[in-house]
């Protein structure tokens, strides 16, 4: 008889995290040995990571976790002391036994506190850093003059005002008066470095972010520095030149407002704007972004770190891929073709109360469904329900493109895995999509709903939509498919709903809403769940219940909650 349960090994313990004992500002703290670097390896703990365990900031600029170490802007110096040692090389004690400790001086000048970069300075046992004392306040405040010798005085008109690092340490660390009194080094100015970035060389403090970032990170070594000593400069290898796919992410790493984004350069102040935590649709890979808006209208996207996503990048693509949700041409009206062909405005609640009749009239079979896995997991589930109870074919359309190395998924559509999961399209997406053509083709299929996508560019051509006695349409811009809807739904963009997304790696993510929707547009969670559930508006819920409702019958989502997805969401066993 097996004893399995009784001789089975225990898991093996987590081996314990090394420790190392130093003092941050007086205060004693373990910290651990060793921390992760910018690619996740382990390295020894640096001191601006041991003051960030204690809850310290140190002001920096060059420095990122996220990129190679530079140690070139001085700004996170700061004073340190070590054990003494006596001449036996055993540690020195004080009265009460404990170390005494030899605070670093200038070897020069003895007098004279020596600070050490906390960027690049691996902290060792029994180490005291000083991050609040005066001596790292003059040694930042003399950085600080150094590097605003050459600045312009551009904080009135900036556009990085409002997240200028060298603003906000100015007003931390800066002198209210300059001692410069020479002439100012002038740099080129508004320089193309770029399709769509900036250059205002006068800014540039030489942190070289946005070196590292394009080499290291991009894989594209277009960014280097020219000329020597106050005339340094950031150029590319010619005016222009700075174009791969990831270059807007220089734009957020630029502490002083060197870079700029030629598409949200001086078009809104920072401050202005609301940021809702959101997921980006151009592909697969779902990057977590922050839309920044104001007075309903969308003025960009940036990225939001998620290291199960897609760290603190996204794509020049993605980020700029918000434009077509504030065109003049949304479809914004709820309309009916008459049998003339005409077609008029009519209320929410009577074109689903004529949809749910006619739904309801048509012969079990005769329904298809055309999805779009750009549709939300909810609004996805929904149309599986609705399509089980009329025994509707169900498909959704492919979208495809080129991959890269970094972020852009060679899945176009953000909520494949979604339409997958819940039914609606197989592994194989828009396999059954010629079943369907030729169902209306024989007459067998006589009433089609589609969603968010144009039939007519994947095999379902006006003729065949032409043969259908019903035709409902959702969708958010005008295309040969609304054109020949018999009902016009108008919906939403994922920025004007909440709901999720499940990623191409399984990972589902809730986002939420920035804007409202123009004119009648709704949600199409909200009247797909009037049309399966037969209730009028003041009947549904909030998209948490309809969320928990869908996790009860989606086996891949069973025992989630909407709160345990959090900001960064859940990986999914797919």
């Amino acid at each position: 008889m097996s004893n399995v349960a009784t001789t089975a090994a225990a898991p093996a313990a987590p081996p314990a995290v090394e420790t190392v004992r130093i003092k941050v500002d007086g205060r004693d703290l373990e910290v651990p040995k060793l921390m992760p670097d910018w690619q996740g390896r382990l390295q020894p703990t640096t001191m601006i990571q041991a003051c960030q365990v204690a809850g310290v900031e140190v002001p920096h600029y060059c420095y990122h976790p996220k990129l190679p170490v530079a140690g070139n802007c001085r700004m996170c110096l700061i004073e340190f002391g070590t054990p003494m040692m006596g001449p036996d090389r055993k540690p020195v004690l004080n009265e009460d036994g404990s170390p005494r400790i030899a605070r670093s001086v200038l070897p020069y000048e003895p007098g004279t506190p020596r600070g050490a970069i906390a960027c690049a300075t691996p902290i060792a046992p029994g180490m005291e850093l000083y991050p609040g004392s005066e001596a790292t306040r003059q040694m930042r405040e003399a950085v600080l003059e150094s590097l605003l010798i050459n600045h312009p005085l551009d904080c009135p008109i900036c556009d990085q005002a409002g997240e200028c690092k060298l603003q906000e340490y100015s007003l931390e660390h800066g002198q209210a008066a300059s001692r410069f009194a020479e002439t100012k080094v002038h740099k080129p100015k508004a320089v193309n470095l770029g399709p769509r970035i900036v250059l205002d060389d006068e800014r540039c403090i030489l942190c070289t972010r946005c070196i590292r970032f394009t080499r290291d990170i991009a894989g594209d070594d277009a960014l280097g520095i020219v000329n020597r000593g106050s005339y340094n400069t950031i150029a590319a290898w010619k005016e222009g030149a700075f174009d791969n796919n990831y270059t807007l992410n220089t734009v957020d790493l630029c502490p002083v407002g060197a870079l700029t984004s030629r598409d949200f350069r001086f078009k809104m102040r920072v401050w202005f704007l609301k940021e809702t935590r959101s997921v980006c649709t151009s592909c697969a890979t779902g990057c977590n972004i922050l839309i920044g808006s104001r007075e309903g209208v969308i003025h960009r996207y940036e990225p939001r770190e998620n290291d199960a996503v897609n760290g603190p990048w996204m794509c020049d693509a993605g980020r700029l891929n918000y434009k077509w949700i504030g065109r003049p041409d949304r479809l914004t009206e709820v309309l009916r073709r008459s049998p003339e062909g005409t077609r008029e405005r009519i209320p929410w609640e009577t074109a689903l109360r004529e949809l749910g009749a006619r739904l309801a009239a048509a012969p079990h079979g005769s329904v298809a469904i055309i999805a779009s896995a750009r549709q939300t997991t909810e609004e996805l589930h929904l149309l599986r329900t609705l399509a089980d109870r009329h025994g509707a074919l169900t498909d959704s359309v492919a979208r495809t493109g080129e991959a890269d190395a970094l972020l852009v998924s060679a899945d176009r559509n953000p909520n494949a895995n979604g339409a997958r999961i819940t039914g609606i399209a197989f592994t194989e997406m828009g396999i059954r999509i010629p079943e369907i053509a030729d169902g209306i083709r024989s007459g067998r299929i006589t009433t089609l709903l589609v969603f968010g996508e144009d039939v007519t560019r994947h095999g379902i051509g006006p003729d065949l939509l032409g043969r259908l006695p019903l035709l409902v349409v959702s969708d958010l811009l005008p295309n040969a498919t609304t054109a020949a809807a018999h009902y016009l739904l108008p919906g939403c963009a994922h920025a004007e709903k909440r709901g999720t997304f499940v990623n191409g790696k399984g990972r589902l993510q809730r986002f939420l809403k920035a804007v409202e929707a123009p004119g009648d547009a709704r949600p199409e969670w909200e009247f797909l769940l009037e049309l399966v559930d037969g209730v009028g508006r003041g009947g549904i819920p909030n998209i948490e219940t309809l969320f928990q409702r869908m996790t009860g019958s989606v086996p891949a989502l069973s025992g989630i909650e909407w709160a345990a997805l959090g900001d960064h969401g859940v990986t999914l066993n797919l």
